[in-house]
């Protein structure tokens, strides 16, 4: 009997063993979860403090001490905004504190624009020793200046006005304004400004024609920052500010949690914490795209 053997063609091809299937699963980084846990908790603890204000004003003192002092109002007592607003003087002292922040605000960026456009694209003596000078400011705390500035505002009879806490606001805020927007323009194209220089534009007419909306973002950045700064200085106005009627809202809150004693009305108190924290939450939650856009457009060239 012969033994028939099977020869595999010449066309044939052996079967390969499978390869192993690749694992789709994407690897678990255990920091990761750390770190979101991290960041939930510090979130928590920023969000909880506020939202326990804003529930505390629409209770008595009654609810916030005994009865429910983490829980919901058992009713909402929407008077204590009214007789912050009225009777405690909130409404001024809101009033005085808009007034100044606005006026101060426009200030600071008008003339912190102007030095930060000519110290970044000029170059001339003295540049990097006036730079330096306006960077020097950001070294000393604001409690450092108060005898000098009380001097000082005393003998240019710049106390109790409104117009002296503006110009005093405006000399505090220039230092961080002209460090951030110097290096702001300096990230800005010199082609736009030098075909505005071959069209026949002056030094005026190519700042505020074609600098300044190219630095939209950037000065969208700087003005939040400094609207929130001077609405929260509280330092400043106590040196300056000696009439009750002319407080900004950082004073009269205070003055309503010292002068009441052990009579306080808690539920105003924290209505009109509530009324000084919203604005500025309304106002970051509005140009929070133009914050981000400004703080990372030098990033990238």
């Amino acid at each position: 009997m012969t033994n028939l053997t099977t020869i595999p063609s010449a066309g044939a091809t052996t079967a390969e063993p499978p390869a192993p299937a690749k694992e789709t699963g994407r690897r678990v980084n255990p920091l990761g979860g750390v770190a979101h846990l991290a960041l939930f908790l510090w979130a928590l603890a920023t969000v909880g403090p506020l939202i326990w204000v804003a529930l505390a004003s629409f209770k008595t003192n009654e609810e916030i001490f005994l009865d429910e002092p983490f829980g919901l109002p058992q009713s909402w007592a929407f008077k204590n905004f009214a007789d912050a607003w009225s009777e405690a003087h909130i409404g001024q002292y809101f009033l005085n504190s808009v007034f100044v922040v606005l006026l101060s605000t426009a200030g600071t960026m008008l003339l912190g624009s102007m030095a930060a456009y000519v110290l970044a694209r000029y170059r001339f003596p003295g540049n990097r020793f006036i730079y330096y000078l306006f960077v020097s400011g950001l070294a000393f705390p604001t409690f450092m200046a108060l005898a000098p500035l009380f001097g000082i505002a005393q003998a240019m009879n710049l106390l109790d006005s409104f117009f002296g806490l503006i110009v005093i606001y405006i000399a505090y805020s220039l230092s961080f304004t002209v460090f951030f927007l110097v290096a702001f323009f300096r990230t800005l194209p010199h082609e736009i400004e030098e075909a505005a220089t071959v069209d026949g534009a002056g030094h005026v007419r190519r700042f505020f024609q074609v600098m300044l909306p190219m630095a939209k973002s950037g000065l969208v950045s700087i003005a939040i920052f400094n609207i929130v700064g001077q609405w929260n200085q509280y330092l400043l106005p106590v040196v300056i500010m000696q009439s009750e009627d002319k407080y900004v809202l950082t004073q009269g809150i205070a003055n309503i949690s010292v002068s009441a004693g052990y009579q306080a009305e808690w539920g105003q108190l924290f209505a009109a914490l509530t009324l000084s924290i919203l604005p500025m939450i309304i106002v970051y939650a509005v140009f929070q795209r133009q914050i981000q856009a400004g703080l990372t457009s030098g990033a990238v060239k």
